[in-house]
């Protein structure tokens, strides 16, 4: 009887201690199926006694294993074979699933087989039976615990809380069989008994995830319609059931309802833990409506909820991006991808996130040349203001940096009393993004500068002649209050300081306009290569003809307009098409433009742009870098056509040949952003990862 009140009552304190914080660390993930069993699975388990892995969990669980074996040992009766104290199978049941709960499964099975074996007339002995089957699900035996199941369930004298028990861990051994209809067959069965409330109510929220994932809509709604109106159902489940019930939402349903429903849930304090979720189906709902102003609003409440559920919070800066991605607002779109990818605890190897950081990349070069774009027009409009103008508008600036300096103390405070909310207020910064106006007040170029900026210019603080100076302009992506900040305190709120910095001299002015233009004309190409944006892309080129060009890039930026209004102006697609046709008729563009299968029939021509790229690639195979070099550089008039990409790939080969591995890698990245969705962008992607290896196993 000692064993009972004594060694075996503390290992069982011990023990549902230990359960109880297992069961309030573990973290659900209601965007996929759940696990029957709520129990993580680390890749490394710990061996006993490794203190560096030891938690409160563990140590409780340890605690309970100890006590179970000096049960064992210190008042196990055997007198003629036969056990006499009846205290020593709950030992063996108290030790096995203390091991099992440390996932030392193999351990666990071991304490479960020797107690089936030695006590079986024991109370616990289906029980057991029970647990050793879940061991051997765990450690991929499920034929044999499948085998073991069957034949429990099978005896229909038990009680139902051991069938309910038998049929949900055969739903468990199925699920690793990938056996679907066969799980639905099981937990139908164990909701059946509802004995356990909280495993019972798992199982018939999996069961309406399962249905949906077969496309069974009415069923999988009477799943989560019958957790809202069963006795004992937890209440995480209840609220989840609702909001999966809104994510069966189809064409029947009413919209109104639904949303009404999500957001009467989100006024009651109880279920501020869900917030985030319920705010992010019903900005889903609206958004299948056609609703994009509602959808922004509930993605935003989303955001602001303070709730540490890394995951959720992803998925609703990965909506905000999309809804300003697919409105052609790139930058913004960049800042909620860079959210997404700066939250901790999220899985970067997932399709999801990879595609994620794919598109997030591509934006960089959108961000750089915008920020330029912005920064060098409002100097330039700036420079060309007469002196009184220039005064009247950095006093106004300085009256407003005032302002800012007053608020500032506000939003620390604010920032602070919400402290884990990260959101990035893009949307409520129109009031800053006037485009007349000096870059220090657009919020949003200063705010969202891109990692690739950061890392070509690094952080460059304000100095005199900081605008015009040779190097290229600094980065801005801080909040201006940070920029500000860089300006010494004595000439924070001086005009004269921010008026000897405007640019003077006409070279100066001439080197600003130039980085301007040349974004421009980067900003064409990426929005028509890349992003398919013919629009955007017009207007650059457009700003690109009407600012000083190239002379060499006439032609080209011509023609990519030709191809750009052919998509939505039929007339201005003409327009150039006639211009390229009737004053250069000699030239390549206007032969394609005539001939569509010019290319293939002039390739053999010595001056082609084909002909030369096929004998540079050939010197490039015999190793001659520097006559292939030289070779593709000779050839002209190729931007826009489908040769340029295996130009521009075959100079990032020779770069990396020549030894200078990190310009070869950049010109790569350009490949796979310039020309996304082409064979040259997927090599690209290939040689990247190889470059990787090759560096790593020289460091």
């Amino acid at each position: 009887m000692n064993a009972k009140f004594n060694v075996l009552f503390n290992g069982n304190e011990a023990f549902n201690e230990g359960k109880k914080l297992l069961d309030e660390t573990y973290e659900d993930n209601y965007w996929k199926r759940l696990p029957i069993e709520p129990l993580k699975i680390e890749d490394k388990i710990p061996m006993p006694g490794q203190t560096q892995t030891r938690n409160p969990v563990t140590q409780n669980f340890e605690k309970a294993e100890e006590k179970a074996v000096k049960a064992v040992q210190k008042h196990s009766m055997i007198i003629d074979d036969l056990e006499r104290n009846n205290q020593i199978d709950d030992a063996y049941y108290l030790l096995g699933r203390s091991r099992y709960y440390m996932q030392r499964f193999v351990p666990a099975l071991e304490a479960f087989s020797y107690a089936i074996e030695k006590y079986p007339n024991a109370d616990l002995y289906y029980d057991l039976k029970i647990w050793r089957a879940k061991s051997n699900i765990r450690i991929q035996n499920e034929r044999l615990a499948i085998e073991t199941l069957q034949n429990i369930i099978k005896k229909v004298e038990l009680p139902e809380e051991t069938l309910e028990k038998a049929h949900t861990a055969l739903a468990m051994a199925y699920t690793q069989l990938d056996s679907t209809q066969l799980v639905i067959d099981q937990l139908k069965q164990a909701t059946y008994y509802f004995k356990d409330p909280i495993q019972s109510s798992r199982n018939m929220f999996i069961l309406g995830q399962i249905y949906r994932e077969e496309n069974k809509i009415d069923s999988s709604n009477m799943a989560f319609e019958s957790l809202l109106y069963l006795k004992k159902v937890p209440h995480k489940y209840r609220v989840h059931a609702q909001i999966e019930r809104a994510k069966n939402y189809t064409d029947k349903d009413s919209t109104e309802a639904i949303i009404f429903a999500l957001k009467d849930l989100a006024k009651d304090h109880e279920n501020k833990p869900y917030y985030d979720e319920l705010y992010y189906q019903a900005g889903l709902i609206a958004l299948q409506q056609g609703n994009t102003d509602k959808a922004v609003e509930f993605f935003k409440e989303s955001i602001k909820t303070n709730t540490k559920k890394p995951y959720q919070k992803s998925l609703s800066y990965e909506q905000m991006g999309n809804l300003y991605f697919n409105g052609g607002n790139y930058i913004t779109a960049g800042a909620y991808y860079d959210s997404v990818l700066q939250i901790t605890n999220i899985d970067h190897n997932t399709k999801r996130i990879r595609h994620i950081i794919a598109k997030n990349k591509s934006l960089e070069e959108v961000i750089y040349y915008e920020n330029i774009l912005k920064t060098n027009d409002s100097i330039l409009r700036l420079a060309a203001m007469g002196p009184y103008e220039q005064k009247q508008y950095f006093e106004g600036y300085i009256a407003h940096l005032k302002e800012v300096d007053e608020q500032k103390k506000i939003i620390e405070e604010q920032q602070q009393l919400s402290a884990g909310n990260t959101d990035v207020n893009v949307v409520g910064s129109k009031q800053n993004a006037n485009g007349g106006k000096f870059y220090f007040y657009n919020v949003q170029v200063a705010s969202f500068g891109m990692q690739e900026f950061k890392r070509k210019f690094g952080n460059r603080p304000l100095q005199d002649n900081w605008i015009f100076s040779g190097q290229q302009l600094g980065n801005n992506s801080g909040p201006p209050e940070k920029e500000i900040s860089a300006v010494d305190d004595s000439q924070r709120y001086n005009v004269d300081f921010y008026l000897s910095s405007i640019p003077k001299e006409q070279s100066q002015l001439d080197s600003i306009a130039k980085l301007r233009n040349n974004a421009y004309y980067n900003l064409g190409l990426i929005y028509k290569e890349q992003f398919k944006d013919f629009e955007i892309a017009a207007q650059n080129f457009e700003k690109y003809l009407n600012a000083d060009p190239n002379p060499n890039l006439i032609l080209p930026v011509k023609y990519h307009l030709f191809r750009c209004y052919e998509n939505f102006n039929t007339e201005l697609s003409n327009k150039y098409k006639e211009e390229i046709v009737n004053n250069y008729p000699d030239s390549r563009y206007a032969q394609i433009i005539k001939n569509p299968g010019f290319i293939a029939k002039n390739s053999f021509q010595e001056d082609s742009p084909e002909y030369i790229y096929k004998n540079a690639f050939v010197c490039y195979k015999e190793g001659d870098y520097d006559y292939a070099l030289y070779s593709l550089n000779e050839i002209k008039h190729h931007e826009g056509t489908d040769i340029e990409p295996k130009i521009e790939l075959l100079k990032a080969f020779i770069a990396v040949k020549k030894g200078n591995a990190e310009a070869g890698n950049k010109m790569l990245n350009d490949i796979i952003i310039n020309f996304p969705n082409t064979e040259e962008s997927k090599l690209a992607e290939k040689a990247i990862k190889k470059l990787k290896k090759l560096t790593t196993k020289k460091e």
